[in-house]
């Protein structure tokens, strides 16, 4: 009967000691649960006021904005060839960049054919390093360029070792990759600055939120993309420059199996054409963006390795398809 006894005094004794860390415990889990809501909550109405609320009202006068022309380079495919075409469905002039002059002149006439705009191209092979670029500096003197698009991009054809990368393609993802994109807003940025007016978006990719093994290169070359145009929006603000850093994750492009996954997600992999319509609804309100808003959701859940957009992007190059951006 006293080992009994002895043992419900313990265990009462034990339970009254164990109370004050039973409500510490519960208070810590409250103040996380109410973090962890309000987090929601603000990444819902941010969700809303930026992908969904634009599209409610009438739309912004890009020229008057920025200005009447606007630059766009890798333009004659993918989320290139889109947003320069949603431009000019906005009344922007267009002057197109890329190395292929047939398909350049084909887009330009179809893009002013169209939306019956002024177009204009530029022959260049941005991995030619810095010859390339006085005769881009002589062809966009003395135009009003209010917006400048960095599209142009080297891709890895598939996930490799770095050791497994050639040289060749090394030197394209920094010339084309890195140095494009710095050497174009070094060229359009003074006389933006001049006008005090102007926007520069730079589309890098979902791959540069995170280290990504077999891509390292790339994913490298657009976490670059990404800081550039954060450090650039903080140095040019206050001049009148808006400066945006596109993050897209996987777009659906020509290269996408009619009947593959991809076409039948069409919310959460969209066309360039959907994606360009969106992302250009998100100039002049966030500087940095995934441009798309099921986008914006997958990159809120890249908690760890196994988040969706990893599994996506490991899913579509094992398939042997194209992701832009």
């Amino acid at each position: 009967m006293a080992a009994v006894d002895s043992f419900y005094l313990l265990y009462r004794e034990i339970a009254r000691s164990c109370n004050c860390y039973v409500e510490a415990l519960a208070l810590v889990g409250a103040w996380y649960t109410a973090r962890k809501s309000i987090t929601v909550i603000c990444d819902f109405y941010s969700l809303i006021r930026l992908h969904f609320v634009p599209r409610l009202v009438s739309r912004a006068d890009l020229i008057k904005q920025y200005g009447r022309w606007a630059v766009v380079s890798g333009a004659t495919d993918g989320i290139g060839r889109a947003y320069a075409e949603e431009l000019a469905s906005r009344g922007l002039s267009i002057i197109l960049i890329s190395q292929n002059q047939e398909k350049l002149q084909m887009v330009a006439k179809d893009i002013a054919d169209t939306y019956k705009v002024e177009t204009d191209i530029i022959v260049a092979d941005f991995s030619n390093g810095r010859e390339i670029y006085d005769p881009i500096r002589e062809a966009l003197k003395d135009r009003d360029i209010g917006i400048l698009v960095n599209n142009v991009a080297v891709f890895y054809p598939y996930p490799q070792y770095f050791t497994q990368v050639t040289e060749d393609k090394l030197w394209d993802i920094i010339n084309v990759n890195i140095a494009a994109a710095s050497l174009m807003v070094h060229i359009v940025l003074p006389g933006m600055v001049e006008r005090k007016k102007g926007a520069v978006v730079t589309i890098s990719s979902g791959s540069c939120c995170k280290p990504t093994p077999q891509l390292a290169a790339f994913s490298a070359s657009k976490a670059y993309l990404d800081h550039f145009s954060r450090a650039l929006q903080y140095e040019y603000a206050s001049k009148g420059i808006f400066v945006q850093s596109l993050i897209p994750f996987c777009i659906a492009t020509h290269m996408t199996a009619p009947g593959s996954f991809l076409h039948k997600c069409s919310w959460l992999v969209p066309s360039p054409k959907v994606y360009a319509h969106h992302a250009v609804s998100t100039l002049g309100i966030s500087k940095r963006t995934t441009g798309y808003w099921s986008h914006s959701i997958q990159i809120g859940s890249q908690s760890d390795c196994s988040s969706p957009w990893t599994l996506i992007l490991w899913c579509q190059w094992s398939v042997g398809l194209s992701c832009l951006g």
